[in-house]
């Protein structure tokens, strides 16, 4: 049974992480790194659990490619990598705006999607927690094509809420994750932009995809949505190229449900297929995505072999099968000859 929340203790952490904000807020961006990295440190060494995760995930994502001393490294650059991505999210609403955004963002692929977002219609946007996934949603309010972004709600009703309206202030929404289904249908229906991180495990009953050779678990309904409603899926992401607060945008693929032809398995070929682009992306730079999540927690059940069924007893007697002596014994419907000489 879930044990209740205490609204007193949400209500402090709240607190606490408002004054982190504002302390960091106040703070230059180069300043703000040189804190990320020394958080992130920090974290590398009292975070065993996670580190685990993420060295383990990377061993089972390329095998031999790293040695062991390389995953090391790679997993302390996802925590700083991470780390920095949160001292930016906190300055973005100050350093991005219409008129200011080119000296820190470049566009790759971009006149694919505007054209389709131009289009009209409705629209699936996927990408993964790679680079910095919440600056991409604000830059496309930024841009004007605000989407209704599809996430897990907090747990603390306060931070929730906190959250909330940044993410809100360029223009985009948030549907939450859990009992939003009918406002996600309402979206494609009036051609909105709708906006998922497709890369999270989904448990037992999910649909099971290749993702770096290995089985993951993957939600389905992203698949369903974009079949249903003849959605575009446009795969994007935003990767840090640096120095500094320094990023490239891009589109890499646009998925057009045109190319499915109704099949029961289409669900599944379209799932795979944007597992494959989201897999291409992070292997361009493995330490801006996040490793520390148990990607491949759920394995598909093993088939269970079928019980073989006896069959029906033979009718009839069966015969005993001839008694067999040996080679030098007589046979026994031959005469035997009588020891003195008489047959």
């Amino acid at each position: 049974m879930k044990r209740p929340r205490r609204r007193a203790l949400d209500y402090l952490v709240y607190l606490a992480i408002r004054l982190f904000v504002g302390v960091a807020q106040a703070l230059t961006i180069e300043q703000s790194y040189d804190f990320a990295r020394v958080l992130a440190a920090v974290l590398y060494r009292v975070d065993a659990r996670h580190r685990k995760i993420g060295l383990e995930n990377l061993r089972l994502a390329f095998g031999d490619r790293y040695t062991e001393f390389e995953r090391d490294e790679i997993i302390q650059g996802v925590y700083r990598h991470f780390c920095m991505m949160l001292m930016e999210m906190l300055h973005i609403p100050r350093k991005l705006h219409p008129t200011t955004w080119r000296e820190r963002i470049t566009l790759v692929g971009e006149a694919l999607a505007v054209d389709r977002l131009l289009k009209g219609g409705p629209i699936i946007m996927l990408s993964g927690h790679f680079g910095n996934w919440e600056m991409a949603g604000y830059m496309f309010g930024v841009f004007g094509f605000p989407p209704h972004s599809v996430a897990r709600a907090l747990d603390n009703p306060y931070l929730d809420g906190f959250l909330r309206r940044f993410r809100e202030r360029s223009g985009q929404r948030m549907i939450p994750k859990k009992g939003g289904y009918d406002q996600m249908l309402a979206v494609l229906r009036d051609g909105g932009v709708l906006s998922f991180l497709a890369d999270q495990d989904a448990g037992e009953r999910g649909m099971f995809v290749e993702f770096f050779g290995r089985p993951a678990s993957t939600h389905k309904a992203i698949a369903l949505l974009a079949l249903e409603h003849r959605a575009p899926v446009v795969v994007g992401y935003a990767r840090r190229v640096g120095p500094g607060f320094r990023y490239e945008v891009g589109c890499e693929e646009i998925i057009d449900p045109d190319e499915w032809t109704g099949t029961a398995d289409d669900a599944r070929l379209l799932t795979q297929r944007y597992t494959n682009i989201l897999e291409t992306i992070i292997r361009r730079d493995p330490e801006q995505y996040l490793w520390l999540h148990r990607r491949w927690k759920h394995q598909p059940k093993p088939k269970k072999r079928p019980t073989p069924v006896p069959g029906p007893a033979p009718s009839g007697r069966v015969r005993n099968p001839p008694r067999q002596g040996r080679p030098d014994a007589p046979s026994l419907t031959s005469r035997t000859s009588d020891p003195r000489g008489r047959s």
